[in-house]
C-alpha cells in the first residue's frame, strides 16, 4: 500500500453524488416502515440491499478511492518534474495525491465545479485543500470544459481523470473529452481515466486515435459505487512519441501544424512562452448549460 495513502489527510475531499445519499436513506426508511407494517420479511431484504449499496458508495468515496489512486499513480512510477492534468478534479482527491509526488512539476485541475456532482464542489475548495495538503505551489485551477480544453496542445505529460468523464451528456461529447485529452498530451505521455460506465468506448477512442498500450481494467470492491454491478475501471494509454501530426491525432482548432507567434483568444493575444503565474482571461463553457462564460483563471503551467 502507498505511503500517501496511509497519510491521514488533512483536506476535506466531500462525497461524491451527494443526491443519491439521502434518496437511498428515503427508499431504506420506507422498507422497514412497510416491513413492520405488513409482518412480511420482503421489505426488510430490499432494505439491506439498499443499506449495502449506500454502504459501498460511502466506503468508496471517502476511502476508496484513496487507497486505489494512490496505487494507480505508484504504478505509474512519477519522476516527479511531470505536469499532470486532472480532468474534473473536483474537490482535488486525485489532484492532490498527484501533486504529493511531484518535486519540480505541475499539477492542473479542470473543472466546472458543478455541486451535483460533489458536495461543496468550488475552486476555492479545491484551493484550500492544497494549502491544507502542503502542495499549493504545486497545483494550479482551470475553469474550463473538458470538451474544449483551453489548454495549449501536447503540453502535459500525465492525464488523469476519477468518475468524471460519464458526467458529461452524449457520447460524442464524451469522446471529445478524449479527443481533446489526447490533443493535450505530449508525445510519450500517458493518460489514466477511471470511470463508471462507457470505458470500453474510451478504450476504443483512443486506440483509434493512435494511441498504443490501451489497456482497460476493473479497480475492484474498494471503488464499487453501490455493490458489485457499478464497478469502476481504468483505462490506460500512452501517446507514442513523434505523433504530433499523425493521421488521426487531433490538432488544437484554428491552429495549423507548426505555427508559432501569438494567438488570439476572445479578442486578447496569448504569446506561446508567456511567464507562467500571469492571470488573463480565458473563455470557458457550462457543460450542462452550453452557455459560455468568461472567468479569470491562473495559467500557471
Amino acid at each position: 500500500m502507498s505511503r500517501q495513502a496511509d497519510t491521514p489527510r488533512k483536506a476535506t475531499y466531500g462525497l461524491d453524488a451527494p443526491t443519491l445519499l439521502p434518496l437511498g436513506a428515503v427508499v431504506f426508511v420506507a422498507n422497514v416502515v412497510l416491513a413492520y407494517l405488513s409482518g412480511k420479511i420482503g421489505p426488510l431484504i430490499g432494505s439491506s440491499v439498499v443499506l449495502f449499496c449506500l454502504g459501498c458508495g460511502m466506503y468508496a468515496s471517502l476511502r476508496g478511492k484513496f487507497l486505489v489512486w494512490a496505487d494507480v499513480l505508484d504504478g505509474l512510477q512519477l519522476k516527479g518534474d511531470e505536469r499532470i492534468l486532472d480532468l474534473g478534479c473536483g474537490r482535488g482527491a486525485v489532484l492532490m495525491a498527484a501533486a504529493k509526488r511531484l518535486t519540480a512539476g505541475r499539477a492542473i485541475g479542470v473543472d466546472i465545479w458543478s455541486r451535483s456532482d460533489q458536495s461543496g464542489n468550488a475552486a476555492s475548495a479545491t484551493r484550500r485543500n492544497a494549502a491544507a495538503e502542503n502542495v499549493a505551489g504545486s497545483v494550479a485551477l482551470v475553469t474550463g470544459d473538458m470538451t474544449a480544453l483551453p489548454l495549449r496542445s501536447e503540453s502535459f505529460d500525465l492525464i488523469v481523470s476519477n468518475v468524471a468523464i460519464h458526467n458529461i451528456k452524449g457520447r460524442p461529447a464524451r469522446q471529445k473529452a478524449v479527443d481533446e485529452a489526447v490533443r493535450v498530451l505530449r508525445p510519450g505521455g500517458r493518460v489514466a481515466l477511471a470511470d463508471l460506465s462507457g470505458t470500453c468506448g474510451y478504450a476504443a477512442r483512443l486506440a483509434a486515435l493512435g494511441m498504443v498500450d490501451v489497456r482497460r481494467r476493473n479497480l475492484g470492491c474498494r471503488m464499487w459505487w453501490g455493490g458489485p454491478w457499478m464497478p469502476t475501471c481504468l483505462v490506460t494509454a500512452t501517446k507514442p512519441a513523434g505523433s504530433t501530426d499523425a493521421p488521426g491525432f487531433p490538432r488544437a482548432a484554428g491552429r495549423p501544424p507548426g505555427r508559432r507567434g501569438t494567438r488570439q483568444t476572445r479578442g486578447r493575444t496569448r504569446v506561446p512562452g508567456r511567464p507562467t503565474g500571469q492571470e488573463f482571461r480565458l473563455p470557458t463553457s457550462a457543460i450542462s448549460h452550453g452557455r459560455s462564460r468568461e472567468s479569470t483563471t491562473r495559467w500557471g503551467m
